[in-house]
């Protein structure tokens, strides 16, 4: 092993060495039980950001470990198209470097762009994820566009158009004026805003008189159909069947009566918008009433809107408050805060209007995904969030599936210009069935890159054809996604697998959190606290980002992350390289035999059972996907126990002349370094098959994952070695308070107390480990000035002659109980003062006595340590 711990070195030979040896590679023959992982597709245009590599490295360790465990893994990578995303990104691009629009280059040459972005940009993130360590099954890549998941996608929609389950209507959808595409409602961020709500006089027809309309949309205006009340609001019984001139227009419209109106709210008479809102195009369709849409695609006032035509809508919202003042008809306006929702992509603000789109009933569909999770069929971890799954499940709507954008899976719809017949097809018909004209068009739309994502647990092993992946592989055993993707994809991927597999797509879904910042703060670029992995894996190493990530995460929580917290994390990494190659060291030209339980001294039998104990838990953590607790768990083992105490009680081996008992010694070390390298591979994976391969010349991937054992279950060692260490603690407590410098020993006097015969036998290890020159079992101490401590298991006094020189050490005691008596003198001086305890707060106060406290303990101290030095 080199001196230093270089990860530069190895990282990227390991990983070039797996690959070409296809160690990922999923025999879908093998007799092995299969254990299959879907990677959740990151976006072609992607970069590795901070929640990739948690989620990834998670994936990793599962499958990682599972393969140690005698699994056949088959871990499936991919890449998701991002209709929305990658066609923001193109549509930028050209217009940066070429001042054109994608209607500048027509369908075909604007997607002959895109294939060449996927082709330039699409695999950047799967070499990322190489570079993470990821074993993913790199022949099994998929790309959600690939023609196997178009073949997958056209089947699909095909098959729920035939059974009734896909239509296409006009319904009031959400729309993104910027992306200029409809969205799912699970597309929408909705957060709260100041806004306004504006009361507007709707005069009646006929009468003096008005009718007073509060709205916070006040540009929806002319699309206005009715003016509801609540049915049973005396206030305005006499007016429903009436009908109101409409502000700003020469139209009239009725008043209505429908429950849908909160009384309470506003005037408790609201304006119906068919167009413009979900609720109010239900209203609508109670009370037949037509629907105006006010509002182009681009976010712009159409000719409904008479004079505001051509206006974007919060100018003709300004123009239109304006007017409405000038004649009287603005009552008032109050402060009001709105749940305005967002497009997820691009954060403009969504319009809901109505549009003839494509849908996918969802009422009957949910049913078995619901059943799924609520029957555990499903196990969701954290179990909080199947709450929110069943949530969004139980109050589900059709599922708008059709983007207005060229890059996706386009609708496999044609419609005949002649008659106007729509074919639903996976292949584009010669001839209409209906008429037999050839005159056909196909929908110019694609579909939502959710609806291919949904195919994924059974598109990426092959169906719909009946493949061996499929035979072997499916259901999938784990899913590993982050909570605000709950919705968009892991509910739709259960409500698809129940309806073309006629079972749940895996067993569990373990939920990771975020990775925010160190005060707490999501990490963004817009922010600018994000942190760039890829940075890290440079400065630190690949091992130290995974373990850092993963130590102290839980599923389904948040957790802070930082530079710091790396940088602490590496001398872990370069703690268990140091230890490995001190052990290297020592084992070098002797060879390897299994030392039985019956030649182990007390300290083999102590770290034996640690390492059994330590196995035992972190098994049962990582089955419990509790990762970040068995990280934490190995921690401290490998650091505390393994690297603190039992490297240093085997020094006493090591260094001394018994070539026997030093091999016995080496042995020992080898069997738990490297059971330890072997449950630290799925956290850590490169340093961990370098240090496997230098130790054992074989590939720690081919090694199976330690199992405990009833047979090294030793506490009656660990009992008496717990002890050990606190006496060899209390002694160097002992030195350090009498400041004896570290490169000072001299002899130690022990008198046993307790387990004379393992104490007798470890006195040797207590003189190294408590800075003794050697060390003497003794009835009783030779005359001399000695400083002691008493444990249960003996008393230990240390010659101090030898080690400090009294003059000095007097002068320095003398120096400290002054500068503590001073200290006590203020302490006292604050407690009895009247007017500080009247006026200081009661924390304040309450330290002030703490002080106190701590220096007369202190003075205690120093006087009976210049006491013994006299």
């Amino acid at each position: 092993m080199e001196k230093v711990y270089n990860p530069k070195e190895f990282e990227d030979r390991i990983y070039r060495k797996w690959c070409e040896d296809k160690r990922f590679y999923a025999d879908n023959k093998s007799d092995k039980p299969s254990y299959t992982v879907v990677i959740p597709p990151p976006n072609i245009t992607g970069q590795l950001h901070m929640g990739h590599a948690l989620n990834d490295t998670l994936q990793d360790a599962i499958c990682r470990y599972k393969r140690m465990k005698g699994y056949n893994v088959c871990w499936v990578p991919g890449t998701d198209h991002a209709s929305i995303a990658t066609e923001v990104k193109i549509v930028e691009k050209l217009k940066a470097d070429e001042g054109i629009t994608k209607y500048d280059l027509g369908r075909e040459g604007f997607l002959e762009r895109a294939w060449a972005w996927k082709e330039q940009y699409g695999g950047r993130i799967v070499e990322q994820l190489k570079k993470l360590g990821c074993s993913c099954d790199w022949d099994r890549l998929a790309f959600t566009m690939d023609a196997p998941r178009g073949k997958a996608v056209q089947e699909v929609f095909v098959r729920l158009y035939e059974e009734g389950l896909i239509y296409r209507g006009d319904r009031i959808i959400n729309w993104c004026p910027c992306c200029h595409t409809a969205l799912s409602d699970a597309e929408v961020d909705h957060e709260e805003t100041d806004s306004h709500l504006w009361h507007i006089r709707y005069p009646i027809e006929g009468e003096d008189g008005f009718v007073t309309v509060a709205t916070t949309r006040p540009e929806t205006l002319f699309g206005d159909t009715a003016v509801a009340v609540n049915p049973n609001d005396s206030r305005y019984a006499h007016l429903i069947g009436k009908s109101l001139r409409l502000p700003l227009t020469e139209r009239t419209i009725p008043v209505i009566a429908d429950d849908y109106v909160e009384s309470d709210f506003g005037t408790g008479c609201v304006k119906i918008t068919p167009a413009h809102d979900p609720n109010d195009f239900e209203v609508g369709l109670r009370h037949r009433l037509p629907v105006i849409r006010v509002m182009d695609d681009d976010g712009t006032i159409n000719e409904a809107g008479g004079r505001f035509a051509g206006m974007d809508r919060y100018a003709a919202r300004k123009a239109m408050l304006e007017e409405l003042e000038r004649t009287g008809l603005l009552a008032k306006v109050e402060h009001h805060v709105s749940n305005i929702g967002h497009c997820y992509r691009c954060k403009e603000t969504v319009e809901p209007i109505v549009s003839k789109q494509w849908f996918v009933k969802m009422d009957e569909l949910v049913k078995p995904a619901i059943d799924a999770v609520t029957s555990g069929e499903i196990k969701i971890v954290p179990k909080r969030v199947g709450k929110i799954y069943l949530h969004w499940l139980n109050n589900i709507k059709d599922w708008c599936v059709s983007r207005q954008l060229w890059w996706g899976h386009r609708i496999p719809a044609y419609y005949c210009r002649d008659c106007g017949e729509t074919i639903v097809a996976a292949e584009a018909p010669a001839a209409c069935p209906r008429c037999g004209s050839a005159r056909l068009t196909q929908d110019e739309d694609v579909l939502d890159t959710w609806f291919s994502s949904a195919l994924w647990p059974f598109s990426t092993l092959g169906w719909p054809d009946d493949t061996d992946d499929l035979k072997a592989f499916f259901p999938t055993s784990t899913l590993v996604t982050a909570q605000d993707i709950i919705f968009f994809w892991v509910a739709r991927m259960v409500v698809m697998s129940y309806h073309f597999m006629g079972k749940a797509p895996f067993k569990t879904v373990v939920i990771n959190g975020l990775v925010r910042d160190k005060d707490g703060k999501k990490m963004s670029k817009s922010s600018g606290n994000g942190i760039d992995p890829l940075e890290l894996i440079d400065e630190y190493g690949t091992d130290a980002l995974r373990f850092s990530l993963l130590f102290g995460t839980s599923c389904g929580n948040d957790f802070r992350f930082s530079r710091d917290k790396i940088k602490d994390d590496r001398a872990f990494v370069n703690k268990l390289w140091n230890a490995s190659r001190f052990v290297s060291l020592y084992a070098e030209g002797i060879p390897y035999r299994k030392v039985s339980a019956k030649e182990y001294n007390v300290f083999d039998r102590w770290i034996v059972h640690e390492l059994n104990d330590t196995v035992r838990r972190v098994t049962r953590l990582m089955d419990k996907f509790e990762i970040g607790l068995a990280t934490q768990t190995l921690y401290d083992f490998v650091w505390s126990d393994f690297c603190d105490w039992y490297i240093e009680f085997t020094k006493t081996s090591l260094l001394g002349d018994d070539a026997r008992e030093k091999a016995r010694c080496v042995n020992v070390l080898r069997d738990v370094l490297s059971a330890i390298l072997r449950m630290l591979h799925p956290i850590m994976p490169f340093v961990t098959e370098e240090i496997y391969t230098a130790f054992f010349g074989e590939s720690v991937l081919d090694q199976s994952y330690p199992k405990a054992s009833k047979r090294n279950e030793f506490p009656d060692s660990v009992a008496f070695v717990g002890e050990f260490i606190a006496l060899v603690k209390a002694v160097r407590e002992l030195r350090a308070e009498r400041n004896v410098p570290q490169n000072k020993r001299t002899m130690l006097f022990a008198e046993p107390l307790g387990r004379i015969e393992e104490l007798t036998d470890a006195l040797p290890y207590l003189a190294r480990l408590a800075g003794g020159s050697g060390i003497r079992a003794v009835d009783a101490l030779p005359e001399g000035n000695y400083a002691s401590v008493v444990t249960p298991l003996a008393k230990i006094s240390i010659p101090m002659d030898e080690l400090v020189d009294r003059a000095e050490e007097r002068a320095r005691l003398e120096k400290e109980r002054r500068n503590a008596e001073g200290e006590l003198i203020r302490a006292e001086a604050k407690l009895a003062n009247p007017g500080f305890l009247a006026k200081a707060p009661a924390a304040l106060v309450e330290s002030e006595k703490q002080k106190a406290e701590k220096f007369r303990d202190l003075i205690g101290k120093l006087t009976a340590q210049l006491e013994a030095l006299r």
